[in-house]
């Protein structure tokens, strides 16, 4: 985002970048001792009239977070609890307190909340961020009128929306599962052709049969040549069962294919081909 300010204003290249510790010695007390910032980076406006996805638009200056001077009201009239209500949600505080000091002394507090769209305690956790920070030393409050809802006159408020790491990994594992689906279709299944009333074997256009071999797609080379192996394996319409019994997938593609080449008695492919079942079919 393009900060409000001119360019007279803010020199060339700057950026806005305050420590914690700044944040309440050089802006939030200036703030509440009405003692402005001479050059306006950070406005006033109540945060919690807009929702968050609305206040970057709102801020003088920032691109990745954006600054507020904020007051804050009470939740109940004779309360110190905040009313953290916005428009289409809610601000939940989340973690622990931060004590913020300058050298030894206690200067502030710095308090984390998420914003949640709906109503509590049902509501939709958002990425936006809250970080609130308040002065630590007790000052006396001004007199305010009966039935008065406000807390503090300010608060200074970071608002930024974090990064979506679960969502960043789902992609990246979307991703490489694309990538394995297509490396995977690129070996073609091996298919059974009819030529001329005869069944023959196409193989895929990317491997040689020794690749296929080399692969354990075929079975060793022995069991390629055993037509007593075969017939005993027929007969008990079984197919090379593997230690986790892996049968049904690999018996249905079998008689899918079927023995290829039948007819020529003078073919090396007269052979049936085992498939060996720890090859999953695509």
């Amino acid at each position: 985002m393009v900060g409000k300010n001119s360019p007279e204003q803010l020199p060339p290249g700057f950026r806005f970048h305050p420590t914690d510790e700044e944040l309440i010695m050089y802006y939030l007390r200036n703030q509440a001792t009405s003692r402005p910032c001479p050059v306006s980076i950070i406005p006033e406006v109540d945060v919690y009239k807009f929702d968050p996805w609305e206040l970057p638009e709102k801020a003088e200056f920032g691109e990745k977070e954006w600054y507020f001077f904020t007051p804050r009201d009470r939740k109940y009239p004779n309360g110190v609890r905040p009313n953290r209500a916005a428009v289409s949600g809610y601000w939940k505080a989340t973690g622990t307190d931060k004590a913020i000091y300058s050298g030894s002394k206690y200067v502030g507090i710095k308090k984390a909340l998420v914003f949640y769209k709906g109503k509590p305690p049902k509501g939709i956790k958002t990425d936006w961020i809250m970080h609130e920070y308040r002065l630590s030393e007790s000052r006396s409050q001004p007199t305010r009128p009966n039935g008065s809802m406000r807390l503090d006159d300010w608060v200074l408020c970071r608002i930024y929306k974090k990064k979506n790491l679960g969502r960043a990994i789902e992609m990246m594992k979307m991703e490489e599962d694309t990538q394995q689906a297509e490396i995977m279709s690129s070996i073609n299944p091996i298919e059974v052709v009819a030529t001329n009333g005869q069944q023959t074997l196409k193989l895929p256009r990317t491997c040689s049969l020794s690749h296929l071999l080399e692969m354990d797609y075929f079975g060793s080379i022995p069991q390629l040549f055993d037509d007593n192996l075969y017939n005993s394996i027929s007969q008990n319409n079984t197919l090379m069962t593997n230690v986790n019994g892996y049968v049904p997938q690999a018996m249905e593609k079998f008689h899918q294919l079927g023995e290829v080449s039948q007819n020529n008695s003078n073919s090396f492919l007269k052979q049936p081909i085992f498939v060996n079942p720890a090859f999953q079919f695509q």
